[in-house]
C-alpha cells in the first residue's frame, strides 16, 4: 500500500520534532505544546491518514502503513534526523518508526501509550472496540471521554469535551475502528529492548489503559529511557494539562540537544 501524503503544520525554528497524535484526534492536539517549544524546536505536527485534513485511505491499513506515512513526510520535508514523539497510538507509531529507521531518530517520546499488556488488559481494549462495532461509535463516546479526561475537567470544560467528541464523529467510522484495532492489537514488548535511542516514557497516574504499571515496564525495557508519571491526570494530557507536560518534555529535549 502506498504512503499517504498527510496534511501537516510546521512551526518554530531549531532542531526538528515530529509530533504524532492518537486515535480519532488531530494535529491540533499539540497546539499548546508547540507554543511552548517553538522557540527552540521546529515542530512538525500532522494528521494521520483518514484524520482531519489528510486523505482517506483505500481499505484497511496497519501500523507499518502509518510508519510509511511518517517516513514519506520526513522525506518530503528533507529532514535527515529529528526528534519523534507520539501520544497514545502515536506512542506506538514513533517506536515502530525508530525500529525501522534508527539512524533518523535523535530521541523518542512515548506519551500515554501501552505495551506489556496482560491478557486482561488486552481483553478490556478489545471489548471497547467490539462495543463500538456492535452499538456504533456514538453511544460509546461518553465512556471514552470518561477514560480520557478527569471528572473535574469534564465538569469545568464541556466545550473542550464536545470539541474532542466532534473530532471522533468527524473521523470516518471505518478509519476510527481501524486505528483502534491497531492500538488494541499492537504489542511492542517483543522488540522494545532493541531500541537504544534516548526516550521519554510519560503517562498520567490515573490513565486506565496506559497506566503507570505498563509505562514502568516500557521504560524498564528500553536502555535509554526515563519515566515520568504525571499526578492526577488521565489520558488526554495535552488537551487537559499541557502546562504540566511541557516542562518535562522541554527539559528532556534540551538535554538531548546538549548531549549531542
Amino acid at each position: 500500500m502506498a504512503a499517504i501524503d498527510c496534511a501537516y503544520s510546521v512551526a518554530g525554528e531549531g532542531p526538528p520534532l515530529f509530533l504524532i497524535h492518537g486515535i480519532g484526534a488531530r494535529r491540533a492536539t499539540f497546539a499548546r505544546l508547540v507554543e511552548g517549544l517553538q522557540d527552540r524546536f521546529t515542530c512538525i505536527s500532522y494528521d494521520l491518514r483518514g484524520h482531519g485534513e489528510s486523505p482517506q485511505p483505500a481499505g484497511r491499513f496497519g501500523l507499518d502503513d502509518l510508519v510509511d506515512d511518517l517516513e514519506a513526510l520526513r522525506a518530503k520535508l528533507g529532514i535527515e534526523r529529528a526528534h519523534f514523539a507520539g501520544h497514545s497510538l502515536g506512542g506506538m507509531i514513533g517506536p515502530a518508526y525508530t525500529r525501522r529507521y534508527p539512524d533518523r531518530v535523535r530521541s523518542l517520546g512515548l506519551w500515554s501509550t501501552a505495551a506489556f499488556r496482560s491478557e486482561e488488559d488486552s481483553a478490556k481494549v478489545r471489548a471497547v472496540v467490539q462495543a463500538m462495532r456492535e452499538k456504533g461509535i456514538g453511544p460509546v463516546l461518553d465512556t471514552l471521554t470518561a477514560r480520557w479526561f478527569t471528572d473535574a475537567f469534564v465538569a469545568a470544560r464541556p466545550d473542550v469535551i464536545a470539541w474532542r467528541k466532534q473530532q471522533v464523529v468527524d473521523t470516518p467510522a471505518e478509519v476510527f475502528l481501524n486505528v483502534f484495532d491497531i492500538y488494541a492489537e499492537t504489542e511492542m514488548a517483543p522488540w522494545l529492548h532493541k531500541i537504544h535511542t534516548s526516550a521519554q516514557v510519560l503517562t498520567g497516574a490515573l490513565d486506565g489503559g496506559c497506566n503507570p504499571r505498563l509505562n514502568g515496564l516500557i521504560a524498564g525495557a528500553m536502555p535509554g529511557a526515563e519515566l515520568v508519571i504525571l499526578p492526577e491526570l488521565k489520558h488526554a494530557i495535552f488537551i487537559e494539562a499541557t502546562e504540566q507536560v511541557l516542562p518535562h518534555v522541554r527539559r528532556f529535549l534540551l538535554a538531548r540537544e546538549q548531549a549531542e
